[in-house]
């Protein structure tokens, strides 16, 4: 009776692990081995900040579950210590707090073994690349900031040239009066 309600278990987290795959951006699968306590409740707690689902699961059921989503290249991964992150709806954030975190953390040996990005399988290279791009918040203010430059600018010269007694409005010049006639 045990092992039934094991296997029922077993299945009920491959269910899960295969449902939060589907509906994901993207994910990446790390080889967490030999990382700290103090390091993985770190990293854990940058991944829940930014929405990313991330936890450690045994290469097998990852392997049923990754199958069943089409995934059959990521297999020949499924070996030694596997964690794996996944993000609904932001396709960077995995690849970027993951690598982010590694360059932090030089002694740490976690390493990104792979993963996919928009139901692309991405290599080691690519998911390093694409962990180099910026956040969507981050282009958002790139984009604001730049569109409001000129803006800010001519306002403060508008600024400068007010407090500085420019010109009178109309931008006309006054000429002096002239002398009274005598």
């Amino acid at each position: 009776m045990a092992n039934a309600n094991v296997l029922e278990q077993k299945k009920a987290l491959v269910a899960d692990l295969t449902e939060k795959l589907k509906g994901a951006a993207s994910a990446v699968i790390v080889d967490y081995k030999g990382i700290t306590v103090e390091q993985d409740t770190r990293l854990r707690k940058e991944m829940r900040e930014s929405g990313v689902d991330y936890a450690v699961v045994k290469n097998t059921l990852l392997r049923f579950a990754i199958n069943s989503c089409g995934y059959e290249e990521l297999d020949p991964l499924l070996n030694g210590t596997t964690s794996i992150a996944i993000s609904k709806e932001d396709s960077i954030a995995p690849s970027r707090i993951v690598d982010q975190f590694i360059s932090k953390n030089p002694t740490c040996p976690i390493s990104i073994k792979g993963g996919f990005v928009e139901g692309r399988i991405m290599s080691i290279d690519e998911i390093k690349s694409i962990a180099a791009i910026p956040s969507k918040e981050a282009l958002i203010a790139q984009v604001l900031g730049t569109l409001l430059a000129p803006i800010s600018s001519f306002a403060f010269v508008l600024q400068q040239a007010a407090e500085k007694g420019g010109a009178p409005a109309g931008g006309e010049e006054t000429a002096p009066e002239a002398a009274p006639a005598e």
